[in-house]
């Protein structure tokens, strides 16, 4: 089966960095998500806020990134913990991504 999300939005809570016992770095951010979207013909304005997560790499790159840095994010979804129904979005890959000024 496959598990791939991409996704658009703006970094609006970051944890500081920390590391697993195994001295892997970890950080969990939370993304905010608004876009216009079809829908059975119409358009619609969709919104959510998602757990993200990152590690090694990603996670040192966003460490230091202000609230409100515009980024895609592509990964994985799973279960926030072992018996919850809530989920986080596992990064693989990050990037930053422009925002227009007007």
């Amino acid at each position: 089966m496959e598990n791939q999300l991409v996704i658009q939005g703006d970094l609006i809570e970051s944890d500081a960095l920390r590391y697993t016992p195994a001295g892997i770095p970890i950080l969990k951010f939370r993304l905010t998500h608004h876009s216009k979207q079809s829908e059975a013909g119409a358009i619609r304005d969709v919104g959510c806020e998602l757990d993200v997560v990152a590690f090694e790499a990603q996670a040192r790159l966003l460490a230091t990134a202000p609230l409100g840095t515009s980024l895609k994010i592509e990964g994985f979804l799973d279960r926030k913990t072992r018996s919850g129904r809530a989920v986080t979005l596992h990064a693989n890959q990050i990037e930053f991504v422009a925002t227009k000024k007007t």
